[in-house]
């Protein structure tokens, strides 16, 4: 008994030790990087707290008697955040069947809907927001398709990741009723995983909306093109004032996906 306790006390030893020396290598690792960056670098960053504090000082009081042109390009920002949202689940769906084990046809056609997943998700969507505006023009339209397409990879990928973890039981039932393969999606498949898949795309929708309010940068319309008008001319108490206001939308945005979720549970 006495060697066995013995033996479990070594066993757990082994176990923090390994713990230990895994947490030790991470912690190394953000040292080395936040030093690489010049995050240590105290006389710099003590240099840049009066430019700071200065450009504060040109931002007060926020000036908001152009609001009323701002309403336009929020109400811009906000299609642009529904729309993209949209377009991402639409192509996301199919895609994440095919990118997912349990669903996939062949390995192949896995590994093919994977690298598209991986390919769309590793571009930022302000490249693409650049890309689109040089094919389509200013406006919105560049904004969606810049949105959307990078969605799809990311939200292509939970989905697939939640379709691999739904219970089998359903799915073994349906293939063993005779059901084909679409059936057995129908039936076995997406009743498990809806809800989830709900609780994604509000979560992107609501990415997606912050994201759309930088997308104005590069031309794409918005709030964000307001927004960047401002800072060219350094009408710092303007920028305020549209911050002010991205804030308050992106605050209702966020309430509002907190209530669509309660729904959905």
């Amino acid at each position: 008994m006495s060697q066995s306790y013995d033996q479990l006390l070594g066993v757990q030893q082994h176990a923090w030790n390994r713990d230990a020396a895994r947490l030790a290598a991470v912690v190394a690792v953000i040292m080395v990087c936040a030093y690489y960056v010049g995050l240590f670098d105290g006389p710099r960053l003590a240099e840049g707290v009066p430019s700071l504090f200065s450009l504060l000082g040109e931002m007060l009081p926020p000036n908001f008697t152009d609001w009323r042109n701002w309403i336009k390009p929020l109400i811009d920002t906000l299609a642009m955040s529904v729309a993209g949202t949209a377009l991402a689940v639409a192509f996301s769906l199919p895609l994440a069947f095919l990118a997912a084990r349990d669903t996939s046809p062949h390995p192949v056609v896995y590994q093919v809907a994977r690298g598209m997943l991986n390919a769309l998700r590793s571009v930022p969507e302000l490249i693409l927001g650049i890309i689109f505006v040089a094919a389509v023009g200013f406006g919105a339209l560049p904004g969606v398709l810049a949105l959307g397409l990078h969605s799809i990879g990311m939200v292509g990928k939970f989905f697939a990741e939640t379709i691999e973890h739904t219970d089998p039981a359903p799915i073994e039932a349906a293939r063993a009723a005779g059901g084909t393969s679409l059936q057995v999606i129908l039936h076995g498949v997406l009743p498990q995983v809806l809800p989830q898949m709900a609780d994604i795309s509000i979560y992107r929708w609501e990415y997606n909306f912050r994201a759309s309010t930088v997308m104005g940068m590069v031309g794409a319309g918005g709030i964000g093109f307001e927004l960047m008008g401002s800072l060219r001319i350094m009408q710092y108490q303007d920028v305020a004032a549209i911050l002010l206001v991205i804030l308050a939308m992106v605050t209702t945005v966020d309430a509002l996906s907190g209530a669509l979720r309660q729904r959905f549970k």
